[in-house]
């Protein structure tokens, strides 16, 4: 059914109970405030959707931005140590999936260790068009702004903030830069990003968030601190929402290719429309990590700890897809206990997922875990393997999920099934290539949109 905004504003605000942390959304008096289009519209049932996101996550040490973007010095602003960005301008380009007219930019300080200052920031299209490029196409250059019209804002730790929506018209599949200027830079050492961006970020020092190209300072293949773009769309829009591991994050990708299984997804979507039209909007986003469990360990907030803010508080979720449990599988013992064990609690975590979903309106899909077998990869073990076959058997066969997606037969070797096929194994028997990439994409079933 499809919810009016009032009603739409009542569940994401409801949603927040289910968080054990706030997330700051705005309310439809935000929206209506900033008058125009919104407000015009505000009766037809449009709707804020998330067109492209990025799962926070606490940046570590590794990761953090190269020098002399960050600092360990300690001093009266940084009694601690620390601190990045400090009078310097941070560019990234992010990947949409459905085109819009109007823009809001989610930046999130979830995991900030202090509050997070932003001087100014600007939204353009990177030069060319391309993912991971230092320039922009100046013409089509646009201030951002917060609460009404004022060129700052400082967040709060743990919180999130929108910018002011803003006129901005992209294509689906376009991709994006958005600058971002912190004259006082963020102290101490704990940030949030998203390290597996496999897309380059460009930093120079002063406020650069106008100029045409970045030069002379630094850059890395990683995100931070932006998790979410939403479009303001037609009640026929939607999101569905990726939850996954490294998989899924496009380890094995091409830096800068976006071609991630789910990109390669919106790009078939994309073409599928020319035929059918409900297919040209659905938003596909990525809420990934590599090294993410569901239940314990690995990297950043586990599934069960990050689901109702990655999936059930996404805006404009319709669909939300669980393709995850191999870091778990693949991280326990290879005791037959320890093993069975985790095979239940696996079961017991997707069950619970899907009962939230469900509950919330939305629909769900179930993927099975895709093969880990082979030579020199650690997590290849007999028991290991028993666990994986007797999880996908319970996604495929025991009704949990509306739908479900044997990527796991996919891309997997027909002969020896604890293995992935030659021709989509990345190298290392456990992430795809580009080829297996594809093979999901064009594997997902699109009836499930129907």
């Amino acid at each position: 059914m499809m919810l009016s905004l009032p009603r739409w504003a009542a569940i994401a605000a409801s949603l927040l109970l289910l968080s054990p942390r706030a997330i700051a959304v705005p309310t439809l008096g935000d929206v209506e405030l900033n008058g125009g289009p919104l407000a015009a519209r505000a009766d037809d049932g449009w709707h804020w959707v998330a067109t492209w996101t990025s799962m926070p996550q606490l940046v570590e040490s590794s990761n953090m931005p190269p020098s002399p973007f960050v600092c360990t010095t300690i001093s009266s602003t940084s009694p601690s140590g620390g601190g990045v960005f400090k009078d310097a301008t941070l560019r990234q380009t992010l990947h949409l999936s459905v085109g819009a007219e109007r823009l809001r930019i989610q930046i999130s300080n979830t995991f900030g260790g202090s509050d997070l200052p932003i001087t100014a920031a600007s939204i353009a299209l990177p030069t060319g068009g391309k993912a991971g490029v230092a320039g922009i196409d100046t013409s089509t250059l646009k201030a951002l702004t917060y609460n009404n019209g004022s060129a700052s804002i400082t967040i709060p730790r743990g919180q999130v903030a929108y910018t002011d929506p803003i006129d901005f018209t992209v294509a689906a599949q376009a991709n994006i830069a958005i600058s971002i200027y912190s004259q006082a830079g963020q102290s101490g050492s704990s940030i949030t990003g998203h390290p597996g961006s496999r897309t380059t970020s460009h930093m120079q020092s002063g406020n650069r968030v106008s100029t045409a190209t970045l030069s002379g300072g630094a850059n890395t293949k990683h995100w931070y601190f932006l998790s979410a773009i939403e479009a303001w769309s037609p009640p026929t829009t939607h999101a569905l929402v990726i939850l996954g591991d490294s998989i899924t994050d496009g380890r094995g990708s091409t830096d800068d290719g976006n071609n991630r299984w789910p990109d390669l997804l919106i790009a078939r979507l994309q073409q599928k429309a020319t035929t059918n039209l409900n297919l040209s909007h659905i938003a596909v986003n990525n809420q990934a990590a590599g090294g993410n469990a569901v239940l314990s360990g690995g990297l950043g907030p586990t599934l069960l700890t990050r689901y109702k803010r990655d999936a059930l508080q996404v805006a404009g979720v319709k669909y939300v897809m669980v393709f995850e449990g191999v870091n778990d599988i693949g991280g326990g013992g290879t005791d037959s206990g320890t093993q069975n064990g985790l095979g239940s609690r696996l079961q017991q975590a997707f069950q619970q997922i899907a009962a939230d979903c469900k509950a919330a309106g939305l629909k769900t899909i179930g993927a099975t875990i895709t093969p880990f077998g082979g030579s020199g990869q650690a997590y290849s073990n007999p028991t290991r393997e028993q666990t994986r076959v007797k999880v996908n058997e319970w996604i495929l066969k025991s009704g949990t999920f509306d739908a479900t997606v044997d990527f796991g037969g996919l891309i997997g070797d027909p002969s020896v099934k604890s293995q992935l096929a030659r021709q989509y194994d990345g190298g290392d028997h456990l992430h795809p290539n580009v080829a297996g990439y594809q093979a999901m994409a064009d594997g997902f079933p699109l009836g499930f949109f129907e």
